[in-house]
């Protein structure tokens, strides 16, 4: 027997002494062992109490959630087996998925989109998904009571995923709609539904987070993050707080395996209210815009723009004529506010302005060069492919020897009329990085290739523009750089090294 197998099977019988044993060991003196000082603790408040029981709010919400059921006309799906993977789950999946198959086009077909809505009215008004009733030729509603209606589309936005429906009826049993503004994490929230077609059914979490961007293609939408339990049928069903209130929509999963992975997201019903009342008048959703790209603000990046910590959204560009550009915002500002209200993160200022009215005037807290200013802004209506660059990368065909020198070690050469537009630079602007010679600029992720715009808030034209700027530039400062790079205007925050 091993010396570590003798150990195992001493501490074994030691564990499991017999009485007897135990009664022959007591005539052996006890070692004396001091008591352990008591120690004075006061109890803690109860913070919850009692399990919650929401057969109530299922009986009183229960008659206003309908399902809903939409018949696609013939579409091609990306593959064969492409319909295999519901639509809920889909608009999830990263961009490109697509399902293992031979083929990259499948055949056209047919299709039904399943999913749920609530009665918003008595008059017959019905708030479900975009993505529900998105292509669809044909919308059922069928009520509690088995009775089944052909609904209108007033309208669908699809970034907001909110459609609004009308059934020809009255008298309908209608929800009670609450204010997700004052939603809080850690509440209990519940969900009512059709997951994979099973009517009615009933699930509960908690709120994990608010105002979550939760996919770029929403931006404008601050997500309710939830731990209830979201599957296929979900989508438009209501999420409802403990009084029986709606507080958001039910609309997206995150999820690698098409299924519940516990964590949901649903619109907030604030917002898709104010989506409801265009669409009654309008048909569609119109919302404001600045014409700013912005970008989250880290430490280093704040170090270099003189901002005492990261808070803000980063002005990466601006778009041409907007009421940004109008307004005298540039490359460099770090919006904090907007009317007051606070702007915490890049994420936080698209659901802000776009809820906002085209027209509306509004005063940005702005921090540049490390003061605080206001920027009084008149909005414009989103278009949506303002501004919009394209992400495939443009190499310019342009040889010339790299020049200048400069603390960064950052080789540059002048850029052409046609290069120029190639990159989608403006005339007269920029200065293209043609090799790296310091491991600071490199470790900031500054390539060759990339076309140098500013130097903070100072424009640069020419390699001598360049090295004119960054001329003062000593070990261990912090410098700003705007580079273009395959159509993404950003700041690199780069601080110089010894060796640059």
């Amino acid at each position: 027997m091993t010396p570590n197998a003798r150990n195992s099977l001493l501490t074994l019988l030691m564990l499991t002494t017999p009485l007897a044993a135990c009664a022959q060991q007591a005539d052996s003196p006890a070692p004396t062992v001091a008591a352990a000082p008591a120690v004075a603790q006061s109890s803690a408040p109860q913070l919850v109490t009692g399990l919650p029981d929401f057969t109530q709010l299922v009986e009183q919400v229960g008659p206003g959630v309908v399902n809903v059921e939409a018949n696609i006309g013939s579409r091609r799906t990306a593959q064969a087996d492409d319909e295999e993977i519901p639509e809920f789950f889909r608009r999830m999946l990263p961009p490109g998925f697509q399902m293992p198959g031979p083929g990259q086009q499948g055949p056209q077909r047919r299709g039904t989109s399943m999913g749920s809505g609530f009665v918003i009215s008595a008059d017959g008004y019905v708030l479900t998904n975009h993505h529900v009733i998105d292509g669809a030729d044909e919308v059922k509603v069928t009520l509690p009571d088995r009775r089944e209606f052909t609904a209108k589309v007033i309208g669908s936005d699809q970034q907001y995923d909110v459609a609004l429906l009308k059934l020809d009826a009255k008298g309908l049993p209608t929800v009670r709609l609450g204010n997700s503004s004052t939603l809080k994490p850690g509440q209990w929230v519940v969900a009512i539904g059709s997951p994979l077609g099973l009517d009615h059914s009933v699930t509960a979490g908690i709120v994990s987070a608010v105002g979550r961007s939760a996919s770029p293609e929403q931006r404008y939408v601050p997500f309710i993050q939830t731990d209830v339990a979201i599957n296929q049928g979900n989508s438009g069903g209501p999420l409802l707080n403990t009084r029986g209130e709606v507080v958001g929509i039910n609309s997206q999963i995150f999820s690698v395996s098409g299924g519940y992975m516990g964590i949901s997201f649903a619109i907030p019903i604030d917002l898709a209210m104010g989506a409801v009342d265009q669409l009654k008048s309008s048909g569609k959703v119109s919302r404001g815009q600045l014409g700013v790209q912005v970008g989250a603000l880290d430490t280093q990046q704040a170090k270099g723009l003189n901002a005492p910590d990261t808070r803000g959204a980063l002005v990466n560009d601006v778009v041409s004529g907007s009421p940004a550009q109008k307004a005298g915002i540039g490359p460099g500002d770090i919006i904090r506010s907007v009317n007051g209200r606070a702007i915490n993160d890049s994420s936080d200022l698209p659901p802000v302005i776009g809820a906002m009215a085209p027209g509306t005037r509004v005063t940005l807290g702005v921090l540049r060069d490390g003061r605080s200013v206001d920027v009084p802004v008149t909005l414009s209506e989103l278009d949506e492919g303002q501004g919009v660059a394209s992400t495939a990368p443009v190499m310019p065909d342009q040889p010339a020897a790299p020049t200048g020198r400069n603390p960064l070690g950052i080789l540059t050469q002048p850029l052409n009329a046609d290069t120029r537009k190639q990159l989608g630079v403006d005339a007269g602007a920029g200065v293209l990085v043609s090799s790296i010679q310091s491991a600071a600029a490199r470790e900031a992720g500054l390539q060759p290739g990339m076309v140098v715009l500013q130097v903070g808030r100072n424009k640069v034209n020419s390699p001598e523009a360049l090295d004119q700027q960054l001329a003062g530039v000593k070990a261990g400062d912090t410098v700003m750089l705007l580079v273009r790079h395959r159509g993404v205007t950003r700041f690199l925050a780069v601080t110089a090294d010894k060796t640059g």
